[in-house]
């Protein structure tokens, strides 16, 4: 018998998961770019357990297994900036991307008044901008990461949240 993917906040007990697979899944985005400093390789278990109390954190899992993540917090202009979105290398292709976003968005709107949604992505990084794409999202501009990867910026209203379900 198999088992289903499930969507939930993330919790403390989470965090260390969460980082070994953020490290897993951005090992191909760095390789885009030739750049192994990326944020999400460089960044500490101790930012994560950070992230995980103070944001909005959720996670897919399989079994006990977190095999997907994706965080978000509210800016100060209103927007939710969402980022880090990984799916373990496995299961990408199955919607999971999709559901972390909606729970993502959903809390967003629900929890912390959001009253739009923005990320950015590697200019390379053509299965993330597919998938934002279909869930709603559309360019805005584009800027330099802190660690010299070209961007693009992608916004959507809040309102639009259920679509992406």
């Amino acid at each position: 018998m198999g088992m289903s993917v499930t969507i939930s906040a993330a919790t403390e007990r989470d965090v260390e998961q969460i980082f070994r697979l953020q490290y897993l899944c951005f090992q191909s985005e760095a390789a885009l770019y030739g750049n192994y400093r990326i944020d999400p390789l460089v960044q500490t278990l101790d930012s994560v357990r950070e992230e995980v109390a103070a944001d909005c954190v959720f996670v897919a899992r399989l079994g006990e297994e977190v095999v997907g993540s994706v965080r978000g917090r509210l800016t100060e202009d209103g927007a939710a900036a969402i980022g880090k979105l990984c799916v373990h290398p496995r299961l990408q292709g199955h919607g999971i991307g999709a559901r972390l976003l909606s729970a993502a968005e959903s809390a967003l709107v629900r929890e912390r008044g959001a009253t739009r949604f923005r990320l950015h992505t590697g200019h390379r990084s053509e299965s993330g901008l597919r998938l934002y794409r279909r869930v709603g999202y559309e360019t805005v501009g584009t800027e330099q990461g802190a660690d010299g990867v070209p961007m693009i910026v992608l916004e959507k209203p809040a309102g639009t949240y259920a679509a992406t379900a």
